[in-house]
């Protein structure tokens, strides 16, 4: 029998892109748990209005992830003040849905900062003290753009997320032997600001039809996935992606 646990009460998550809706339901499936929250959000009046409805110790940080010098000051304060982490959820990220004649060098930038600079830049943070504990979890949330081109999304978020999917196999391939495992989830069309406010009413119906199981994703059900990645009994599982888009594409 395994003498891995499945608990993972006591450990320690920074989450970035706490307060958006993906972030929520992964601070909140995560608190449930008995984890100790760091919450990352640029927004930090939200973050602190959050952090007071969850029933775990949480540490609020914020912070402009797209900046490598804030990222490293704020780690440093968090390590120092609330411990090292177990656990990093880059949820952080911004939608564009301008094609490639639209997108702007300053959007594409500032994309690429949110999206894809600040998981390098957190991930650099946090691996030392995962090798010295020789635990970690770092867990990428990705998009179904990546593989598909950015059915609706635009050419500066799609290829931010397939970024972050090269930089999961990077980083994942890096530190096997070290007992940190790195995984990426690829939802498709959650229902979050980004699909109810950027995209038409005609758009999401027009999506439905598509979709095979005829509803979008929950964020609940990204977190649910989240915390599989995170557990001890997923540590034989790295430099994969979770696809959760319902039955769009098989592979």
């Amino acid at each position: 029998m395994s003498s891995f646990s499945d608990s993972l009460e006591g450990r320690t998550a920074i989450v970035t892109g706490a307060c958006g809706g993906i972030g929520r339901a992964t601070c909140e499936r995560l608190a449930a748990e008995g984890v100790r929250i760091v919450l990352v959000d640029i927004e930090e009046e939200s973050a602190q209005a959050f952090a007071a409805s969850l029933g775990t110790e949480v540490y609020v940080a914020a912070v402009d992830v797209g900046d490598p010098d804030a990222v490293s000051s704020a780690h440093r304060r968090i390590a120092k003040d609330f411990g090292d982490a177990d656990i990093l959820v880059n949820c952080a990220g911004i939608l564009s849905n301008n094609k490639l004649k639209a997108t702007s060098a300053e959007e594409w930038r500032k994309v690429m900062a949110v999206n894809l600079d600040s998981a390098l830049y957190w991930s650099q943070a946090v691996v030392p003290a995962m090798q010295d504990k020789k635990f970690g979890r770092i867990i990428n949330i990705a998009s179904f753009a990546w593989k598909a081109g950015g059915l609706t999304a635009g050419t500066a978020y799609t290829a931010s997320k397939g970024g972050m999917i090269s930089l999961t196999f990077s980083v994942a391939l890096e530190f096997a032997a070290e007992g940190i495992t790195v995984n990426g989830i690829a939802p498709c069309y959650v229902m979050t600001p980004m699909v109810t406010e950027q995209l038409s009413a005609q758009q999401r119906s027009e999506l439905l039809e598509k979709l095979p199981v005829k509803r979008f994703c929950t964020p609940e059900e990204v977190a649910h996935s989240v915390r599989y990645l995170a557990s001890p009994l997923s540590g034989f599982i790295t430099g994969e992606i979770i696809d959760m888009n319902g039955g769009l594409q098989f592979d």
